[in-house]
């Protein structure tokens, strides 16, 4: 089933990348750790995003300049604005909701990823998330809601206590006027405020087979932590869910706060394996190889495997990174010459990758190299 995106017929500018300051024109507290963030674009323009993607975002904390990826949790369809939804979480996501408010300016460069309704549609959707990871599953739905149907969605999220369910009200007005959507959501205990009535405890294989008996007939869509998505792998597995119809995506912690990490389904653990570009797998018998840094005036040596900004870091030069996993599009340069083996999870757009731009923290030379960094 294709989805038809269903806009409203004005006079409304499409882009399809933003890289700019964004102006700050709400704030919403959705919980007590998570508030949602509108930025308006450009002339009111419309964001040409798929529903699930990110968004990298750079600030200045404490002196440093930090960057992060975050879903976008509004859907494509909203025009002259994007909604972040963040939870409290490492030194960027304290920043956004202790220091932004309306009137603020946000360096916003996206979208990225390839983890989307839009890439996998279907008539029949299972939404699994956990916490934050709802973001961008709500985007999902938010979409679906927005176009043309028949749609048929089980949305299932998991929080620790009521007051830790993000979009709880939306959640519930959207299942009472839609006879095609079924929310349920499961809650490990009581809050200080509110006794649960609903299903307590973690999500359980008999509790999913209750929820959605027919979960090896959608296309399931999972995002929140690593340890509630490895359990999910496996409930799904106990269904006879096909690992190719299952998509997932994660919030990796490194030391410095919450990094979203690539998607792509099960079984590729979001590698864009069809878009490395730049060269093909490093051959047997490879050898070091020279990194001309332009900017630096640098030369390092790369040994076989190593990426650039390992190279460089063990030169001693700091060059600009943030998740090291290809994914956030920090560490995005120009390569004047050369080729590389790119193994990135969706930080670099094809036509990017098409101008010989490169994300040093994935890219291995495979010969003698010049990079613009």
């Amino acid at each position: 089933m294709t989805e038809v995106l269903v806009r409203e017929t004005v006079a409304t500018a499409y882009r399809d990348h933003v890289d700019e300051q964004l102006v700050c024109v709400h704030v919403e507290q959705v919980t007590h750790d998570v508030r949602s963030i509108t930025l308006a674009l450009p002339e009111g323009a419309a964001l040409e995003f798929r529903p699930g993607q990110y968004v990298t975002v750079t600030a200045e904390v404490d002196g440093q300049e930090l960057s992060r990826c975050y879903t976008i949790a509004s859907s494509p369809l909203q025009t002259g604005t994007l909604t972040l939804t963040v939870k409290r979480q490492g030194p960027v996501s304290t920043w956004l909701h202790d220091r932004l408010g309306v009137g603020d300016q946000l360096r916003v460069s996206g979208p990225m990823g390839v983890f989307s309704t839009y890439e996998h549609p279907a008539a029949a959707h299972l939404l699994l998330s956990a916490g934050s990871g709802i973001t961008p599953l709500m985007s999902m739905l938010r979409t679906l809601v927005g176009t043309e149907g028949p749609h048929d969605v089980v949305f299932v999220h998991s929080a620790r206590t009521p007051a830790d369910i993000v979009f709880r009200r939306e959640l519930e007005d959207l299942a009472a006027a839609l006879p095609w959507l079924r929310v349920a959501v499961v809650c490990e205990g009581d809050g200080e405020d509110e006794v649960w009535r609903g299903a307590r405890g973690r999500l359980t294989a008999g509790l999913l087979a209750e929820l959605a008996p027919d979960a090896a007939a959608r296309e399931v869509f999972t995002c929140g932590p690593a340890p509630y998505m490895d359990a999910v792998r496996d409930l799904l597995a106990g269904l006879g869910c096909d690992p190719a119809r299952c998509h997932q995506e994660s919030f990796v912690l490194d030391p410095a706060g919450a990094v979203l990490q690539g998607d792509g389904g099960l079984d590729d653990q979001g590698r864009a394996d069809d878009a490395a570009g730049h060269g093909d797998a490093p051959a047997t018998g490879a050898r070091t190889h020279t990194v001309t840094l332009t900017r630096s005036g640098r030369e390092v040596p790369c040994a076989p495997g190593q990426t650039i900004l390992a190279a460089a870091a063990q030169a001693g030069l700091s060059l600009p990174s943030s998740c090291a996993e290809g994914v956030c599009g920090t560490c995005k340069s120009q390569l004047l010459a050369g080729r590389v083996d790119m193994r990135h999870g969706g930080g670099i757009r094809p036509r990017e990758i098409a101008a010989d731009k490169v994300l040093l923290c994935c890219s291995t030379p495979l010969e003698d190299c010049v990079v613009e960094a």
